[in-house]
């Protein structure tokens, strides 16, 4: 008779009471789970190393003396995959490592919303607030734009890239937030009715970061670093301010031309704050990652805000939310500049996150990041 049989039997049929039966059976079972554990954490540790030898194989372009990578991926809050790869400074060598700190574009775009639902929070402003409540100096065309509008990319706002200045550039004078403010205060028009069409717009996020900062009363950067970075532990993550503050462990940008790669760090626009000029690390983003899960720095209804797709966007099957794209199960966002390409992937009810920052102009890494993730998925 199998022990499974003799468990399954009656108290009375064995001869021992129900209480001293239940004992037995449970030390069994805790024993027989206590010894399958090590096993079990030594298969997803065998699973784990196969995984992170094919990532290396997806990576294959980025090691070497070449602009490099930093990739993340979170398990249930833990990081499984954790890797630098190539230079994050080719001149001198320095390696890209889970602490460099990289120029995340659009990517940051997911913090300027945060900032936003913060002071929401505290009563400092309203979503359905007009954005000239805040910025006056906009044009008539501006008036029915709110701030709901320009976080989910409906405000029909002129485009700064397209209409700026040729006086700045990317050494003696870069434009800033400020000075996109300035120049949309000379464009009385919109694409289309504040609220009636979907556009990608940078110009919204300068002026969201702007908004921050009249509503309370601290620079953005500085808000930034009170209200997010310093409370999640973000110790290295910065929106850079040249001459004001510092990155640490800095990966510098780079562009392949004519045969070889370039530094091309800086641009013209590379200074404006709101729209993409956060440097941060995969290992900062962990913990900005485990965040999005609680509420420790939002409320439940100010991440079901930014989580929700507002708007469908100009991509099939992809909404945008409050600084988030989403498509299907997943919340992302990626992030393109001068020498700079990153996106982070998330898929909250299977709690897996994939991060891929790198300091190169191409290719893009959303898809290299879905391969990763396709890695990881039960």
């Amino acid at each position: 008779m199998s022990d499974a049989m003799n468990v399954a039997m009656p108290a009375a049929a064995t001869g021992w009471s129900g209480g001293r039966l239940a004992v037995v059976v449970a030390a069994c079972l805790g024993a027989a789970a206590c010894a399958g554990a090590p096993q079990r954490a030594a298969e997803q540790g065998a699973d784990d190393a196969a995984r992170a030898e094919q990532v290396d194989a997806l990576l294959a372009d980025y090691r070497g003396r070449v602009p490099g990578a930093s990739v993340l991926v979170l398990r249930d809050g833990r990081p499984v995959l954790r890797r630098g790869y190539g230079m994050a400074v080719l001149e001198d060598g320095v390696a890209a490592a889970p602490r460099t700190n990289y120029r995340l574009a659009s990517v940051s775009k997911q913090f300027t919303a945060a900032a936003v639902l913060l002071l929401a929070q505290d009563g400092a402003l309203d979503l359905d607030d007009p954005i000239k409540r805040w910025l006056p100096s906009l044009p008539k065309a501006c008036d029915a734009i709110t701030i709901r509008q320009i976080l989910s990319h409906q405000s029909g706002l002129i485009d700064y890239e397209d209409v700026m200045s040729a006086r700045f550039d990317a050494d003696a004078r870069q434009m800033r937030d400020a000075d996109v403010l300035a120049t949309l205060e000379g464009q009385d028009r919109t694409y289309f009715a504040p609220g009636g069409g979907y556009r990608y717009s940078n110009s919204g996020y300068a002026l969201l970061a702007l908004t921050v900062q009249k509503a309370s009363g601290r620079s953005f950067a500085a808000f930034l670093r009170e209200r997010i970075f310093a409370p999640l532990d973000m110790r290295d993550t910065v929106a850079y301010e040249r001459g004001v503050s510092q990155v640490a462990h800095r990966a510098y940008g780079y562009s392949f031309e004519d045969g070889r790669w370039r530094r091309t760090d800086q641009s013209p626009t590379s200074a404006v704050l709101g729209d993409g000029g956060i440097y941060s690390s995969i290992d900062d983003l962990a913990k900005w990652d485990a965040a999005l899960y609680d509420g420790r720095l939002l409320s439940d209804a100010s991440r079901r805000l930014a989580f929700a797709a507002h708007t469908p966007t100009d991509v099939a099957e992809v909404g945008y939310g409050y600084g988030w794209r989403i498509t299907g199960e997943t919340l992302w966002h990626s992030g393109e500049t001068i020498g700079f390409r990153n996106v982070i992937v998330r898929w909250p009810q299977r709690r897996l996150t994939v991060a891929m920052l790198s300091n190169r102009n191409d290719p893009e890494p959303y898809r290299t990041a879905l391969k990763i993730g396709a890695l990881y998925l039960p």
